[in-house]
């Protein structure tokens, strides 16, 4: 332009580049920083600590996701009982319940304590004003996606709020050093909705399930930058609130019935635990063009695997046959491990033959064969804890092979 138009001075205009400050950030070598970075602090609920890698890292953001009524709000509020109990300090900003139904909620659980505040604010702004004012050593909110940022598009849920709304108590959390956990809807996909960068962004990702007709629930770690993942805790909802599962291998065999054709137990690995859980299978002659296929706690797609298997390799016919498979507990699992329980439990179903007190675990190949699974050694001591003893896997007297294992079962 040749001159300020402000000033006017006739000079020609300049682009430059500021820094904040005016100074330039200097790197810290990595074997000067670590002291004091994983500082934790207990919940006091034995369960989450151990799903959290050992307690709350100063500082951290945490994601807790989950089917509505399965218990999240519950749970936070127990753990802000806890902390507070134990000398800290709590704020929760609910968007989704007024302070007086939190209030009720708390009375039923026996959470009353000065040191838990409560904001029942949906403006983001407002909430992390108050949080710096009350320097809290836990901050709740729920939800992210109830809340909304004033300098952000859209209506409150949307994309672009979740996203920096998530992103503007990252920020908090790290600045103030200040623990967080925000609460996360999930879509009929069982996926927490909202952008997928917003678990990326976190430091932990938490998923709460449970089955409404057993209350049990199970607490996953899905991302910890501060622990192990795919580590499970276990709850009883109860009407007092959410009490802690000691031993989850011997709730879900309360009930079981060894002596029942289509039913046996399977040893699943959950980060460093070992959980029993019980498999069954129903086999019946199919009225139905198209036989059904129904299964639940376990992939589709590997009970057709096994239907395929046993019908090649154990001459087994299931074409005329309505299949049901079913995880006791609403467990759901994932590992290939679980295939040689599948297996079993069908073949005794088809043939009407009880297993009796057994255990299986073994991946089983589109060959036939049974291949040996990780963590062999801790599942053998889970199962043999609670007095089964009779097991079934690849490594048990030649059973190298599907056809093989069912002989020796008298399954064939």
């Amino acid at each position: 332009m040749g001159f300020c138009p402000q000033c006017r001075i006739e000079e020609a205009l300049v682009e430059t580049r500021d820094r904040p400050g005016g100074l330039t950030p200097e790197p810290v070598a990595l074997t000067k920083i670590g002291d004091g970075i994983d500082l934790r602090r207990l919940t006091g609920i034995g369960e989450l600590d151990r799903v959290l890698g050992g307690g709350l890292v100063a500082g951290s953001t945490i994601l807790i996701g989950g089917e509505p009524g399965v218990g999240k709000s519950t749970l936070l509020l127990q753990v802000a009982g806890a902390l507070a109990a134990n000398g800290g300090k709590v704020l929760i900003g609910t968007a989704e319940e007024s302070a007086q139904q939190l209030g009720m909620r708390a009375e039923r659980l026996g959470v009353r304590h000065e040191d838990v505040l409560v904001l029942a604010e949906d403006d983001l702004d407002l909430i992390l004003a108050a949080a710096e004012n009350v320097r809290p050593d836990l901050l709740v909110i729920d939800s992210i996606q109830t809340v909304r940022l004033s300098s952000a598009e859209g209506a409150a849920g949307g994309p672009t709020q979740v996203r920096e709304g998530a992103a503007r108590l990252l920020r908090f959390a790290k600045e103030q050093q200040v623990a967080t956990v925000l609460v996360g809807h999930v879509t009929k996909d069982g996926l927490i909705a909202g952008p997928k960068l917003v678990e990326h962004m976190v430091d932990v990702v938490l998923s709460l399930e449970g089955d409404p007709d057993h209350g049990l629930r199970a607490l996953r770690s899905l991302k910890n930058r501060f622990g192990a993942t795919h580590v499970v805790g276990m709850f009883d909802m109860r009407g007092e609130g959410l009490a802690e599962v000691k031993d989850p291998s011997r709730v879900f065999l309360a009930g079981w019935q060894h002596n029942v054709a289509g039913t046996v137990v399977f040893p699943a690995v959950e980060g460093r635990r070992s959980i029993l859980v019980e498999v069954q299978a129903l086999a019946v002659i199919s009225t139905l063009p198209q036989p059904r296929r129904s299964v639940r706690g376990v992939e589709p797609s590997r009970v057709h695997q096994m239907l395929a298997v046993l019908n090649r390799h154990a001459e087994m016919r299931t074409d005329n046959l309505d299949i049901y498979v079913n995880v006791v507990g609403g467990w759901r699992i994932e590992e290939p491990a679980s295939d040689l329980a599948v297996a079993v439990a069908l073949a005794s179903s088809i043939t009407g033959e009880p297993l009796g007190s057994t255990a299986a675990w073994g991946e089983v190949g589109l060959a036939g064969e049974i291949r040996p699974v990780p963590f062999d050694l801790r599942r053998r001591e889970e199962v043999e804890r609670v007095g089964i003893k009779r097991l079934i896997t690849a490594s048990k007297d030649g059973n190298r092979d599907l056809a093989t294992a069912l002989l020796g079962l008298g399954l064939r």
